[in-house]
């Protein structure tokens, strides 16, 4: 598998000769977007050009599977789960989605544009068992630095990848979110290429993926 970050909260995540586009940029916002084929698109933010640019994955005959909201997918053998959960990004209350996706015997959570550390408890519970969990860590109506790194722990992944900072969120708030986790000299990767083994004795590692 391998994974590679292009911005806000947009990764995409290949497989075999599958891919994915999790919360891809569309073309119409002023972050940089990067355009490429996906098999499947994940959108967890409704009506926000940083997340749901669907206008991006799909290319020449090549029709993009969207999934955007909560529920239980299968497409192309790939299992998905989709979970209510809210952000404030754009500076509004939204429904906001964060999705679960198992690969290759690696469990993907990303949180998506989440703003509310509440998240309900029996989505906690369904949420289990996360390997790699993709977090947003700008402030500004995604959660705060602080606010993330601690979520993330409760959920007990083997890694945490952060999301939405730079061209977004708040100044710093990479920096700060390193501090927080104890990890100012976290290994960043232009992309991250793993398999089940590799995650092995991993507890709430931080592994910053540089922006593509």
């Amino acid at each position: 598998m391998i994974i590679t970050y292009h911005g806000a909260d947009f990764f995409k995540v290949t497989f075999g000769d599958t891919t994915l586009a999790v919360n891809p940029i569309s073309k119409d916002s002023p972050v940089k977007s990067t355009r490429f084929g996906s098999d499947i698109t994940l959108v967890s933010l409704l009506n926000s050009p940083e997340h749901n640019g669907t206008d991006v994955t799909s290319r020449g005959e090549k029709e993009s599977f969207i999934i955007n909201g909560p529920g239980e997918y299968e497409v192309r053998g790939v299992f998905i789960k989709g979970f209510l959960s809210k952000s404030s990004y754009g500076g509004e209350e939204r429904i906001n989605t964060i999705y679960t996706i198992n690969l290759e015997g690696i469990t993907l959570c990303f949180f998506g544009a989440l703003g509310d550390e509440k998240i309900p408890a029996n989505v906690v519970e369904a949420i289990d068992g996360v390997d790699i969990l993709f977090v947003p860590i700008g402030g500004d109506g995604v959660l705060s630095p602080a606010v993330a790194h601690k979520l993330a722990l409760q959920f007990e992944p083997k890694l945490i990848i952060p999301s939405h900072y730079g061209e977004v969120g708040e100044k710093d708030a990479l920096k700060k979110f390193l501090k927080e986790a104890g990890e100012e000299k976290a290994e960043s990767l232009d992309k991250l290429t793993i398999k089940k083994k590799d995650l092995e004795g991993k507890e709430g590692e931080v592994t910053v993926l540089q922006q593509i």
